[in-house]
């Protein structure tokens, strides 16, 4: 039996304007996981269970770009990055996958159980990816999740570390379609001083894929405007790893209020976002946004550490249908 595991990751700052070659940071969240155990099985096939969606079905049976398929075929290839995978040992497998990440809720589902499955099944088959080729095969199966993806997902997810990611700028700010493939800059987020995030789920199904669409429309009606917008988010963004890195992470707060508020420009916030933002602000937090693709998922809230439980407690009464408080420690 091999095991691995993946943690669930929040976008501190950055959504949607990093798909248009602006920087973004973004942490993991431990507090939540997706987990792959691979065993060797008598009977021939590659045998997938994924009890949380219902799912136990033999690998060949499902289509070629569902999310699980195009996670496992590359590695039972011939070759994969110049490594011999050599294909399954024994009569078959059987890969047990399990997840405590909601999905559709900006939390990272989707990168955390590709980055779970690949680790497991590439060790399981006796060659064990490095970092960079297995983020690079995560990105791959992100399209799938979310059309135009920056890499953001797959990446922080795969190293489990906080980062500042800054993707291509390209000319015209036309998307990109990297995280390592694509020449994207990866550097470790020092967090100097601690910081404590409450983590607000509105329980609304959200997928990226559409919200990203409709950003993308947006800016083909009008790209000045929207070049605008997001290049006012990466300014955001700067800001905020200078203050994170300099032990001044109060003054995140009005960086994220003011990064909601172009977010709603973008119209990728929701009523349910925005009352739990609100609520979070009125219970002490020191300041709010949603996290992610938006239109639904998850918003967050900087809180000093001994008013955590406070906020928490707010965005419960609200209507949140579940609450992560996360530390962000020193590095």
């Amino acid at each position: 039996m091999t095991t691995a595991s993946a943690p669930g990751k929040i976008i501190l700052f950055g959504e949607h304007a990093v798909v248009y070659g602006q920087p973004a940071l973004a942490v993991p969240v431990n507090q939540v996981r997706a987990d792959a155990e691979v065993t060797d099985i008598d009977r021939a096939g590659i045998w997938i269970n994924a009890p949380d969606i219902s799912l136990h079905e033999e690998l060949s049976r499902l289509a070629p770009d569902h999310p699980l398929a195009a996670v496992i075929a590359p590695l039972l290839s011939p070759h994969f990055a110049g490594t011999k995978m050599g294909g399954p040992r024994g009569a078959g497998l059987q890969i047990n996958i399990s997840s405590t990440i909601p999905v559709a809720s900006g939390l990272g589902s989707g990168a955390a159980v590709s980055v779970a499955i690949i680790r497991a099944l590439a060790t399981h088959l006796g060659h064990p990816l490095d970092d960079k080729q297995v983020s690079a095969l995560a990105y791959e199966v992100e399209k799938l999740h979310h059309g135009t993806p920056s890499g953001i997902d797959n990446t922080v997810v795969t190293y489990g570390k906080p980062i500042f990611f800054s993707p291509p700028l390209l000319r015209g700010f036309s998307p990109v379609y990297g995280g390592d493939k694509g020449g994207a800059s990866i550097q470790p987020l020092h967090v100097a001083e601690p910081f404590t995030i409450i983590i607000g789920n509105t329980g609304i199904s959200a997928p990226t894929k559409e919200s990203v669409s409709d950003v993308r429309k947006l800016w083909e009606q009008n790209p000045t405007k929207m070049n605008a917008l997001f290049a006012a988010v990466g300014s955001l963004a700067r800001t905020a790893r200078q203050a994170i890195e300099g032990g001044y992470p109060e003054r995140l707060g009005p960086l994220m209020n003011e990064n909601h508020l172009l977010l709603q420009e973008m119209t990728v916030s929701s009523p349910e976002l925005d009352r739990l933002v609100e609520v979070s602000l009125k219970a002490g937090a020191l300041g709010a946004k949603l996290s992610g693709g938006g239109r639904g998922g998850n918003m967050i809230a900087l809180s000093a550490k001994e008013n955590a439980p406070t906020v928490a407690e707010a965005l419960l009464e609200a209507g949140a249908k579940n609450v992560i408080v996360t530390h962000q420690i020193v590095i």
